[in-house]
């Protein structure tokens, strides 16, 4: 071989390992471009026996200070439970024997025995079943609605096409009907989201007629994460390896099997998890989806209404957040004034290593770095 030849391939070596660092630093660049800020949380609940996995929260309109939270413990029975905590972080009811509990979530007012009573609804993944709850506005406790043992979802399907995951309960508005949108282990291409609505079956027990199946999935990594908007009548799932796609929630919307966004796709380390949404009553407000990040999860923070004259373009990351809680899976937001401690909403997010739930004022959040972001509805 020639010094020429040595000299040359010396050279390009040198250019290739060159344009290499570019690229990840380049690749960096789109990661950061928008601020990262550090926020603290007001409280810390007490742990679960196991696993935490996913939150939802029950605004008592009455007394809101003693809304609660109710939290999953991922495990396989007997030992998978839903855990109920004030806003205190205290455990004030455990429901134990659910068979790997993953997401649950809170609705009100669904039409059952001739009253209207508040729901929550968890994906029970080992039995393809979705166990609901009464919540009692009195004592802010839970008790389980009929047909015992739950109802069945995915019917037809085998495996992990059958095993449920993420839910996300919808009220549309202009009639009152409740649905549930249910994700699963793993599922086609098209079709991974089946949707169901949740009424009385004419004994006061409740029974789910699916609707629709809808949204698209990339193949990479699995759909768990699902958050409605239900005054704005959208719901947006996170497609873990790719990004957050949003849909109508109305199944019987014309538009109902058009898919109106899909953002998100890059600034994550981690896989897309928990999706939450601030609403204010004017439309605005934000779409919280979390960045799972082993140690420090971060919330990337984009408007809820989007762009003027494009209300499905979301794909501005505002800022993001981080406060310290270990591989969040599953996050809350609401924008309700809960007391004296939380006036303007809060951010309530797993913590794995804690087995636990961080709960963030919402001031915290709204006034870490800039742009600060709006307070109360």
């Amino acid at each position: 071989m020639s010094s020429r030849q040595t000299s040359w391939e010396t050279l390009a070596s040198r250019t290739l390992a060159a344009l290499c660092v570019l690229a990840a630093l380049a690749g960096c660049r789109r990661q950061e471009t928008f601020p990262v800020f550090d926020v603290r949380p007001a409280l810390a609940t007490e742990a679960v026996t196991d696993d935490p996995d996913d939150p939802a929260l029950w605004h008592n309109p009455q007394d809101p200070g003693r809304s609660i939270i109710i939290g999953t413990n991922k495990a396989a029975a007997p030992r998978g439970a839903l855990v109920v905590f004030g806003l205190d972080g205290k455990i004030r009811q455990t429901i134990g024997e659910l068979d790997r509990p993953n997401n649950v979530d809170v609705e009100y007012g669904l039409a059952l025995g001739g009253r209207l009573v508040d729901i929550a609804v968890v994906a029970e993944r080992h039995r393809s079943r979705l166990r609901l709850y009464r919540i009692d506005p009195e004592a802010g406790l839970l008790e389980e609605l009929p047909p015992a043992g739950g109802i069945a979802v995915f019917e037809g399907e085998q495996g992990d096409f059958a095993a449920p995951m993420g839910i996300a309960l919808y009220r549309r508005p202009r009639d009152g009907a409740i649905f549930a949108v249910v994700g699963r282990k793993s599922g086609p291409r098209e079709g991974y989201l089946w949707q169901y609505r949740l009424e009385d079956d004419g004994s006061g027990a409740v029974r789910a007629v699916r609707v629709r199946a809808f949204g698209l999935f990339s193949g990479r990594g699995e759909i768990e994460a699902i958050a409605v908007d239900d005054e704005l009548g959208y719901v947006y799932y996170a497609d873990e390896g790719d990004g957050i796609h949003k849909w109508h929630a109305d199944p019987d919307h014309p538009e109902a099997a058009r898919e109106l966004a899909h953002f998100g796709r890059e600034g994550f380390r981690g896989d897309r998890e928990g999706i939450g949404i601030y609403a204010r009553e004017d439309g605005t407000g934000y779409v919280i989806a979390t960045d799972q990040v082993e140690g420090n999860s971060r919330y990337l923070i984009f408007r809820r209404e989007g762009r003027p004259g494009n209300p499905h373009d979301h794909t501005e990351v505002i800022k993001a957040v981080r406060g310290g809680a270990d591989s969040t899976d599953g996050i809350e937001v609401t924008s309700a004034a809960l007391g004296p401690q939380f006036p303007n909403g809060l951010l309530v997010a797993m913590n794995s290593s804690g087995k636990n739930f961080l709960i963030f004022a919402w001031e915290e959040i709204a006034r870490a770095g800039k742009p600060p972001l709006v307070i109360g509805r």
